[in-house]
This record gives C-alpha cells, structure tokens and sequence, in this order.
C-alpha cells in the first residue's frame, strides 16, 4: 500500500507545476517586457483568393459553386468568357481564405507572411500557389497584395479506398507572402507625452514604472494613472522621442508579485498553484470508493436423461454477475496556519489523491474559507 501511494504521490507531483520563488528574489524585467505604447500596434488583414496547381487535390466544384464562379470572374478579367451553361471540373483550384497581421510603423514595399486555409472541400492545398489576391483591414481598404507558392506543414495519400494524412494538408503559409501597399497612420508622434499600458494590470507594478523612470529620467516625469496605465512626458521632435523612448524601454523594473492563484485545467488535470497560495487551519481526509462489476455467463446443459426421455431439455447460457467493492484507506492531514505552497504540495502527494481528488479537495478548502487563493478553472 506505502509503495502504491508513493508511485501516487510521483504522479501527482509530476501533474502539479509549482511556481516557488523565494520571498523578495523577483527577478527585474524590462520595462518593453511590461508594457506596450497605446497606439503601437499590430492591425489584422483578411482576404480571399484561388490556389491553383494542385495535383487534382482541389475543390469539387459541384459542392462548392463558389470556386468555379471566382475562377470564371478571374477569366473575364483576361479576356475569356465560360459559357454560362457551362461548369467545369476544376480540380486543380482551391478557394481560400488569406489572414496576415500587419505590424505597426509598416511601410509600403516591405513584405509579411500570410496564412492560407481552404474553406471549400479540398484535399490538400501541397504544392498550389495562390494568384494574387488583396488583403484589407476592418475599414474595407486595401492594404496589402499577396501572391506566392505555399508551404503546407502537412501531407494526405489516398489509395484503393485507403488514406493517411499527416498534420493539417489544408492550410499553408506564404513567407513574405504579401507586400504592403497601404501604411497605418499611428499616434506615436503625437502630443507631449505617452502612455504605456501594462501588458499585466497591476497596481504595484505600475507604481513602480513610474517611479523607476522618474529615477532615470527626472522627478514628475512619469504618473501612473491606474493600474493598467503610466503617463510619460516625451519630446515632440520625432527623432529625440525615438532615443527617449530607446531609453525608457531598457530601464529594468521588479514587477509586483501576483495574486493568489490556483489554476484548474479540468480536461488534462493540470493543476498550477501560485507561491502566494496561503491555507488557514483545516483538516482534510481522503478516501476512494471503488466498484467492479463483472459479468461472467455459465453455459448449463441438460441432465442427459432428459433429451433421450423425450424431455424439452435445452442448452442456455445462465449470466453470472460478480460485485467487487473497495474502499482505500482513508488518511486525515491537518493544515497548520499560514501554511506554504510546498507543505501543502507534500501534504497532499502524501495521502497520495490523484488528479481529480485534487480538485475536489481545493474546492472544498475554497468553499470552507480556508484557501486564501482565487480558485480558477479552465
């Protein structure tokens, strides 16, 4: 029993990931690791286009009218008129969508990578490429081409009614796939001062930006106007803002610790526990109820007087149903107060609880007020 509930107790310590630290060692991080400049932004791009030469992999043109109508629009546009009555069978076109981010301070020339995905019933989009389509942003304008041979990550073989795929064969990527067009005016320059708001609202942590860029720079420089958000007076000319802005983003900071926190992950049994996690005094028991029920069906045959006698003697199967019912040994802990994040980890890898009786023993300490943590499940 000793050893079943240490090899428990390796199972649980290995699904539980604690984040200890020691009391005062928060390692300082940079201050563009914080925080982001308001306005400093990446924009999302969406378009739509056709993949062509692909290996009779493509749309079924019969169960996706979009594509042939797409492909006879393009035709028109080069002179060629499709008959109306008549659909051919491309099978070697793919309609797809395009998504790309376009990064802040994006000038006009300079390329991104784009994601291809087919939204029709191709097989694999594996060794297409896309013809040139736009990429527009929220407004509707175009702000972007994108046109290239694509990379597919994954692979589909079909035979004989048999077929293996490996990863995803219907999604692609272009690197360098589209060249910008069209840049995004930003807010940078503009005003006297700047905002950096805090990837990680906290309190403390914004007080501390402030105070470390006062430190560096000059009193009265920084105000820290909530806990998301830090006002910095900056320069107006273009280029001294850049160099300020080189400056401050290097400063390093010791970030405030985080709140209490347990992290429940409901569908793989990860449980993260925050160093902060505190236990009031509690007692905990642990016991497993376990229930076998087996079926074991018994052939009986007929005395063999029986049949020669003229009787109705038959051969049936009788069902035979054994219950097993085991009960584990329950073991009790106690929770002194104030008790830490590692003597709880031990405590509970030593009444060896499994993943779910984890769980169900934090949520009893959530429900009985003897967990000073925020209990979060995903």
């Amino acid at each position: 029993m000793k050893s079943n509930l240490h090899m428990r107790g390796a199972l649980i310590a290995g699904l539980i990931l604690t984040l200890i630290g020691l009391p005062g060692m928060v390692q300082a991080e940079r201050i563009k690791d914080l925080a982001q400049i308001a306005g400093v932004r990446s924009n999302q791009l969406v378009g739509y286009g056709l993949v062509v030469g692909l290996s009779g992999t493509g749309d079924q043109t019969t169960q996706t009218p979009f594509t042939l109508q797409s492909m006879k629009n393009m035709l028109n546009q080069f002179g060629i008129n499709v008959p109306a009555n008549v659909n051919p069978q491309l099978k070697n076109v793919a309609a797809v969508t395009l998504h790309a981010d376009l990064p802040a301070f994006a000038k006009p020339g300079q390329t991104i990578d784009i994601t291809v995905s087919s939204i029709g019933n191709a097989k694999s989009l594996r060794g297409g490429s896309l013809l040139m389509a736009p990429l527009k942003g929220a407004d509707g304008k175009v702000y972007a081409l994108a046109q290239g041979n694509l990379v597919v990550g994954g692979f589909g073989v079909e035979a004989d009614g048999s077929s293996i795929t490996m990863n995803v064969p219907n999604v692609g990527r272009i690197p360098n796939g589209a060249t910008i067009e069209r840049g995004v005016v930003s807010s940078f320059a503009n005003g006297n001062s700047l905002i950096f708001n805090l990837n990680t609202p906290d309190f403390t942590t914004a007080n501390r930006i402030s105070m470390a860029i006062n430190q560096h720079v000059g009193p009265d420089t920084a105000h820290a106007l909530d806990g998301a958000s830090v006002r910095v007076a900056a320069p107006r000319d273009t280029g001294q803002r850049v160099a300020f802005m080189s400056l401050l983003e290097n400063i390093e900071v010791s970030p405030g610790e985080a709140a209490a926190k347990i992290v429940v992950n409901s569908r793989t049994g990860t449980v993260i526990i925050g160093k902060n996690v505190r236990v009031s005094p509690a007692a905990v028991t642990h016991g497993g109820l376990m229930v076998t029920i087996s079926a074991r069906p018994e052939v009986s045959q007929p005395p063999p007087g029986g049949v020669l006698a003229g009787g109705a003697g038959q051969t049936v199967v009788v069902p035979r149903t054994e219950i097993n019912v085991q009960q584990a040994d329950s073991r009790m802990f106690k929770f002194a107060p104030g008790v830490s994040l590692d003597e709880i980890v031990r405590a509970v890898n030593e009444v060896g609880a499994a993943p779910g009786d984890l769980v169900a023993i934090l949520e009893a300490l959530k429900a009985a007020g003897a967990l000073s943590a925020k209990l979060i499940v995903i």
